[in-house]
């Protein structure tokens, strides 16, 4: 892919004519869904990260409490990825408590679109993220991050239980992948293309 120093050669992006484009994109989901490792993991500069060390002061607040997690965003992750030699996505990864949702909001200003890590284990706590997200107005792809303990869950079931249109992407991922998880983003800026009018000739 132009623009990506890797070797995989996966789908790429529709490309654009003209000068780079720049796309915002929100990376938004419950805790511990998998959102930092997957903006750090895909950025091509030094991430930005604001992740702090869990205490026992957030015991009651967050009911957030997952086997070997010891740390958690409390403002955003950013990178910056060329999708393809003319195609630029900022990623904006957003904090996944409750208490964190204006942060989130803060964040989805100026940004086209939306991917939702969602773990299949805690699928409940995805529907507080999907209505703020919808409630923003934001387009989204959903991705299933896939963990090793998680239950696999068929498609349909999938969209059933998030009440997700047929329009709506669902992919699978890895977010410890970076071919998964780009290829996850070229489903959401594919679906965005879908949305955009086409220009008057």
């Amino acid at each position: 892919m132009p623009g990506y120093n890797d070797s995989d050669t996966a789908t790429t992006a529709p490309r654009l004519s003209g000068h780079e484009q720049t796309l915002k994109i929100l990376v938004a989901g419950h805790f511990g869904a998998g959102k930092t490792t997957f903006v750090h993991g895909l950025s091509q500069i030094p991430p930005v990260s604001t992740e702090e060390t869990m205490t026992s002061a957030g015991e009651g607040v967050d009911q957030t409490t997952l086997p070997g997690k010891t740390t958690t965003t409390v403002a955003m992750d950013f990178g910056r990825l060329h999708l393809t030699s003319d195609l630029v996505l900022y990623l904006f990864g957003a904090p996944g408590q409750p208490r964190f949702f204006p942060v989130l909001q803060d964040l989805s200003v100026g940004a086209l679109g939306a991917l939702i890590l969602v773990d299949t284990r805690r699928l409940a706590d995805t529907y507080p993220i999907l209505q703020l997200v919808e409630d923003l107005g934001l387009p989204y792809t959903v991705a299933v991050n896939v963990f090793a303990e998680a239950p696999a869950v068929p498609e349909r079931r999938l969209r059933d239980v998030m009440d997700l249109t047929d329009d709506t992407p669902l992919v699978m991922c890895d977010a410890r992948d970076r071919t998964s998880s780009r290829d996850a983003l070229i489903a959401l800026v594919r679906y965005l293309l879908t949305l955009t009018p086409e220009p008057v000739r």
